[in-house]
C-alpha cells in the first residue's frame, strides 16, 4: 500500500459521505462538529467538557463556544462532576435527548439507505473490511454494543466461518498460502461429517453478537488421548482473555469425559498461543522443522497430563 492509496480511499470515502448527507439536511440546524458533540453526550452515561475534548479532539475553545450555545438553547445542563469537583459535567436535557434523537434517526436512514443498494450477500464482507480498517489503524473501542464474551456451540454457517477465518487471519498475519486452508477445511469437514458429540467438541467465542474465536476438541489416534485444534482468536478482540477461556473450555471438558491428556501441534511463529499453552500447563514434547503453508517454520508438539501436574 502506497500513500496515494489512502489518499484515494479518503477521496472515495469523503466524496460518500457528502453524498449521505446531500442537501445538508442531515445535521440541520447544527454542524457536523455539534452533531458529533450530541452523539457523545447521549451515548456517554457520564461526561465532562475534558472527556468531550479529548474524545472528539476539539480545541477547548471552540467546545466551550458549543456547549455555551447548547445550554442558551437549553440542550444541556452543567453541574460539578462528582468523581471532580474541579471538573463540569455535562448531560442532555430531555430537549437535548429529543434533538440528538431526531439527528441518531436522519443518520440511520441516510446509512439504512447506502446498504440498501448492497447486495445482501455483499454486506458482511463490507462490515469485515470495516473492522479490519479500523483494528489495523489501531481503533481501541469496542463494537456498539459489545458486552460479555459468550462461548457457544456452532449455529449453521459458523464452521464455515472457522475455515475462511483462519485461512484469511493467518494469510494476512503470517503469509500461508492456500494450502492451509486446506488443511483447516479438512479438518472441518471430518468433524461435522463424523463426531461423536460425547467425545468432541468445538467452540465459538462470541463477542457484541457476532464470532470472534473457535477451538476444537477432537479424538487423537493414541487411546485416552484428545487434540486441540483450531485455535484462532480474532485481532480486535484480543487481550480480552478469550484465548485462555477457549483452552480453558477444551481441558475441562476432556478431562471431564475421561481423557489421559490431551496434545496440540502448533508453529513456534505463534508465539501467543504458546503462551497460552504454558499458562495451561502444556509441555512442549517435540520440535522439527518443515516447509508448509509456502513457509519455513518449526512445528511444535505440545502434550498436557489431564490428571497429573502437566510436568
Amino acid at each position: 500500500m502506497t500513500v496515494q492509496d489512502v489518499r484515494a480511499f479518503n477521496r472515495f470515502y469523503t466524496n460518500l459521505i457528502g453524498a449521505l448527507d446531500y442537501g445538508r439536511h442531515l445535521y440541520a440546524p447544527y454542524t457536523l462538529t455539534e452533531a458529533r458533540v450530541l452523539y457523545e453526550l447521549a451515548h456517554a452515561a457520564d461526561t465532562d467538557a475534558a472527556d468531550l475534548r479529548s474524545d472528539l479532539a476539539l480545541d477547548a475553545g471552540y467546545l466551550s463556544r458549543i456547549l455555551n450555545k447548547f445550554e442558551e438553547a437549553g440542550l444541556i445542563e452543567r453541574a460539578p462532576s462528582e468523581k471532580d469537583p474541579r471538573r463540569r459535567r455535562v448531560s442532555l436535557t430531555p430537549g437535548g435527548r429529543s434533538a440528538a434523537g431526531l439527528l441518531d434517526e436522519r443518520a440511520r436512514e441516510s446509512v439504512g439507505s447506502l446498504l440498501g443498494a448492497v447486495d445482501p450477500g455483499e454486506r458482511a464482507r463490507l462490515a469485515e473490511a470495516m473492522r479490519t480498517i479500523r483494528t489495523i489503524l489501531g481503533d481501541g473501542h469496542a463494537p456498539e454494543g459489545s458486552g460479555e464474551v459468550v462461548l457457544r456451540e456452532p449455529h449453521p454457517g459458523d464452521l464455515g466461518w472457522i475455515v475462511q477465518r483462519n485461512a484469511a487471519l493467518y494469510a494476512a498475519e503470517h503469509g500461508w498460502n492456500t494450502d492451509y486452508e486446506g488443511l483447516v477445511a479438512r479438518i472441518v469437514a471430518d468433524y461435522a461429517e463424523d463426531h461423536d458429540p460425547h467425545l468432541e467438541r468445538t467452540w465459538i467465542a462470541e463477542w457484541a453478537g457476532r464470532p470472534v474465536g473457535c477451538v476444537m476438541c477432537v479424538r487423537d489416534d493414541a487411546p485416552g488421548t484428545a487434540r486441540l485444534r483450531l485455535l484462532l482468536v480474532e485481532p480486535e478482540a484480543r487481550g480480552l482473555g478469550i484465548g485462555d477461556r477457549l483452552v480453558t473450555a477444551v481441558t475441562e471438558f476432556a478431562r471431564g469425559v475421561g481423557y489421559r491428556e490431551l496434545v496440540l501441534w502448533t508453529n513456534d511463529v505463534l508465539s501467543a498461543a504458546r503462551r497460552i499453552y504454558q499458562r495451561h500447563g502444556f509441555v512442549l514434547t517435540a520440535e522439527k522443522p518443515h516447509r508448509s503453508f509456502g513457509k519455513d517454520l518449526v512445528g511444535q508438539d505440545w502434550r498436557l497430563d489431564l490428571h497429573g501436574t502437566g510436568e
